[in-house]
């Protein structure tokens, strides 16, 4: 009896042995999960602003990044991410050929199956996603981008793994490569179709730099305003609105370092002020009619736009008296 116990014991531990996870396995499979779950999460965020470009929404008057951030960090996720996705399972899958035993770890199996069970659902949920809007009537060619984008990437996703789990790959690790290059070539065409959209990095930067020109003439507009209610009077130069008690300090141009141009054009209550731009003004987060703070009174200056195009922009400003009154009784509004 001690023999047949030691021959089962024995044949348990070698058992054991061949089937156990090691941490390479562990966290080969969790590396390339990871990666890959957040590579198609952001492959499809891409594509929905392409969509969302290509189709604007007539009823959305939310927030829109000028600086294309989703776009910007979908691209770096799929840099990084996508690569090192398609190396952990060039890497998984050549182990398995050397060790057969390895397509039976239950890490593989937890992976596979859990992946193939989210795609699923992810097709089930978009199917009575685009039922549900059909029958509500609220169809869109937007809408109908969007279901046929998660249809084709999660049903892809489900396909692929369902194959693995069958051990298709195994058998045809040709095939496996091609599919591979096939997709690294699907997400290197969506990645560069985004720099259409947003942009090369230098150009962002030019859009930043007006943006900030355009949020120092907003500070340079209130603070005229706030001396104008002071003193009764518009300032000669922009030199006058220097406080050393405050510590203001009159910002300059960030991209050359030059002044900002300032006339008064009719006194006591117009004036103009002029920035240089790199690009119109449908790229900037902040080009839109800006109310006045709530240390003035009224709503906010006449045409308070910043609306510009490329190269020199001036814009002109008419403070109304009634709005902006003089908070000094005994200062003296000349003509």
């Amino acid at each position: 009896m001690s023999t047949v116990g030691d021959l089962w014991a024995t044949a348990t531990i070698i058992l054991m042995n061949t089937h156990k996870v090691t941490p390479k396995d562990f966290f080969l499979w969790a590396g390339a999960m990871i990666a890959f779950y957040v590579s198609m999460f952001s492959f499809i965020t891409l594509l929905f602003e392409y969509i969302n470009n290509a189709y604007p929404d007539a009823l959305s008057y939310g927030y829109t990044d000028p600086y294309s951030g989703a776009i910007r960090f979908a691209i770096a996720s799929l840099i990084v991410l996508f690569p090192v996705f398609l190396i952990l399972m060039r890497v998984i899958r050549n182990d398995i050929q050397k060790h057969s035993e390895k397509k039976d770890l239950w890490v593989r199996r937890w992976a596979l199956f859990l992946t193939v069970f989210i795609a699923g659902a992810a097709v089930a949920i978009d199917l009575i996603t685009l039922v549900n809007s059909f029958l509500g009537g609220e169809l869109s060619t937007r809408f109908v981008l969007k279901v046929v984008v998660i249809l084709l990437v999660a049903g892809g996703t489900f396909l692929h793994f369902m194959a693995d789990v069958w051990g298709y790959w195994l058998l045809f690790p040709k095939k496996a490569r091609s599919v591979g290059y096939a997709a690294a070539l699907v997400v290197l065409l969506t990645i560069i179709a985004g720099f259409f959209i947003m942009g090369s990095p230098s150009q962002v930067r030019m859009y930043r730099f007006d943006d900030q020109k355009v949020s120092d003439l907003t500070n340079l507009q209130w603070q005229i305003v706030n001396y104008y209610q002071q003193k009764g009077a518009l300032p000669a130069d922009l030199s006058m609105l220097q406080d050393p008690i405050s510590g203001y300090q009159v910002p300059t141009d960030p991209q050359t370092g030059n002044p900002y141009a300032y006339r008064v054009t009719t006194a006591p209550y117009s004036f103009e002020m002029c920035a240089d731009f790199n690009a119109t003004s449908d790229h900037s987060a902040i080009a839109a009619p800006v109310k006045a703070p709530q240390a003035h009174v009224g709503g906010s200056i006449e045409n308070s736009t910043w609306t510009h195009d490329a190269g020199s922009t001036c814009f002109e400003r008419t403070i109304d008296p009634q709005m902006y009154p003089v908070f000094n009784k005994n200062a003296t509004i000349t003509n």
